[in-house]
């Protein structure tokens, strides 16, 4: 896997936000064939980013399944960038942070805390997280009230972190109604490089937030079953063709308003099983598998997008 630091370039480009193989759980529970075979479909469209967080429902995981994780992400072929996540509780944090040491990730993100914090509080632990990891972070903002209710002093608080390289890069998730119109990202690139600000909630916003705000990339769960699509959206807003953007980016939508309607986590677990990329197994309690018929009307609307990304690989 990369060792590297991260640079700016590093930013530029897709990041897929996998969801994790289990055939039980526990450490002994990771399936890492499946795994391999969903990191192998991911790479097979341009990705060499692969982000570990939300959709593997790292929020739930044992600190065992946790090493048993991180030492399969470290086993990575050498041009992937893997990123583990931490978190959110502090002391959860912490106790995941021994253990990412151990290997050569570049960086960490921090899980979002919806727990009672403050900026003056998840700074401090911020900077005592990334110590603990020996690595920068990538601070998850997917609330304006991550860094607690004054707006102000979050966004302070954040750049804080940019600037004296705790944090190597920020995941911006703020959902909006109109992404073009944000004020919370538009004081955030105000303080902080927008290089270093990757859009952080898939296709949907992800034209918008390149076209207005210049952001180097985007994050996509839905991007692990059409990894190709998804690289032809940033190669589009890259060369500004945001017309040829906006046109794959609609193929993304009937999946993505599944995942808004019931969960964007499960729901993509569902659809990369449904259509048979890989073999994903059970979701970890605190979160339920989707009804059975949920999920077979998913399930075409998965295949449709695998089979338009297979469309777009022969013409590639």
């Amino acid at each position: 896997m990369k060792t590297t630091p991260v640079t700016l370039a590093d930013l530029e480009g897709v990041f897929a936000v996998p969801p994790l193989a289990r055939v039980a759980a526990g450490a002994a529970g990771l399936d890492a064939a499946q795994n391999d075979r969903m990191a192998a479909h991911i790479r097979s469209g341009g990705i060499t980013r692969l982000l570990y967080g939300g959709n593997a429902f790292l929020y739930h995981v044992t600190l065992d399944e946790y090493e048993a994780l991180v030492d399969w992400m470290a086993s990575a072929e050498a041009d992937v960038w893997m990123i583990p996540s931490l978190g959110p509780p502090y002391g959860r944090a912490i106790d995941q942070a021994r253990v990412v040491r151990r290997h050569g990730f570049p960086a960490a993100m921090l899980l979002p805390c919806s727990d009672p914090r403050d900026a003056a509080g998840l700074e401090r632990g911020a900077r005592a997280i990334a110590d603990a990891t020996g690595r920068p972070l990538i601070l998850y903002l997917k609330e304006e009230t991550t860094f607690g209710a004054r707006l102000e002093d979050g966004l302070d608080a954040v750049a804080r972190l940019v600037d004296e390289q705790v944090c190597v890069a920020i995941k911006y998730a703020v959902v909006r109604r109109e992404p073009a119109d944000d004020a919370y990202l538009a004081g955030l690139v105000a303080r902080v490089d927008r290089r270093r600000v990757v859009s952080g909630i898939g296709e949907r916003p992800v034209v918008a937030h390149m076209r207005k705000w210049g952001l180097p990339g985007f994050t996509t769960g839905s991007g692990c079953i059409a990894p190709r699509l998804s690289t032809q959206i940033f190669e589009a807003c890259r060369r500004d063709d945001f017309a040829t953007a906006e046109e794959i980016r609609r193929l993304f939508l009937p999946l993505e308003d599944m995942r808004d309607a019931d969960g964007p986590a499960r729901v993509l677990h569902a659809a990369v099983d449904g259509a048979g990329i890989a073999r994903l197994g059970p979701i970890p309690p605190f979160v339920s598998d989707l009804a059975p018929a949920a999920a077979a009307t998913l399930e075409p609307a998965a295949r449709a997008l695998l089979a338009a990304n297979a469309k777009a690989l022969c013409e590639t």
